[in-house]
């Protein structure tokens, strides 16, 4: 089975939309047969991601680190959790159990999931594809951003692209899962 990870908040933000699309990406992940692995919690969109996974019958795997586990509520109800030591744990556990990453909207540790699987991507240290959904433009900024990073050859036109960008669930997920 093909797993995607799936990296968002543990808020739920400030747009209806983002709720939706977490919902969504449950239900589709669970529809296609795809598993889906998270960060654990029951709370924001992460938990709202798991929660429509588990109820359309898919299998949710979440890692949380111990400190995290009761701050973030962790989710009672996943197939697989795994409580690990830290952060650093958690993101190595959960590149090895994906085959693709998938960015929602969300915070500061979207970001930091985000960045590290595209610079893992980029040292060879995975050869997992990148997505990002650019739910009613809330990526926008940062993709102008990497593009200026090229622009100004901090960047490398090869890594910008290791970015699978998508304003639509279903292109994108084809993209990611095709290899």
């Amino acid at each position: 089975m093909k797993r995607v990870c799936v990296f968002c908040g543990s808020r739920p933000g400030a747009r209806p939309a983002y709720t939706i699309a977490a919902r969504t990406v449950g239900q589709t992940l669970a529809a296609r047969g795809v598993g889906l692995v998270y960060g654990g919690a029951s709370v924001g969109t992460m938990g709202i991601v798991a929660d429509a996974a588990l109820a359309a019958g898919g299998e949710v795997i979440g890692v949380i680190p111990e400190q995290l586990r009761d701050k973030e509520l962790a989710h009672p109800g996943l197939t697989e959790l795994h409580v690990v030591s830290g952060m650093h744990e958690r993101k190595a556990l959960m590149t090895d159990k994906c085959d693709a990453f998938l960015a929602l909207p969300g915070g500061f540790g979207t970001l930091d999931e985000l960045f590290e699987a595209l610079t893992w991507s980029q040292l060879g240290i995975h050869d997992e594809p990148v997505g990002l959904w650019n739910v009613e433009d809330y990526w926008t900024p940062l993709v102008r951003l990497l593009d200026h990073m090229v622009e100004e050859a901090f960047v490398s036109p090869e890594s910008r692209a290791r970015l699978v960008v998508g304003e639509r669930l279903e292109p994108l997920l084809d993209r990611l899962l095709a290899g």
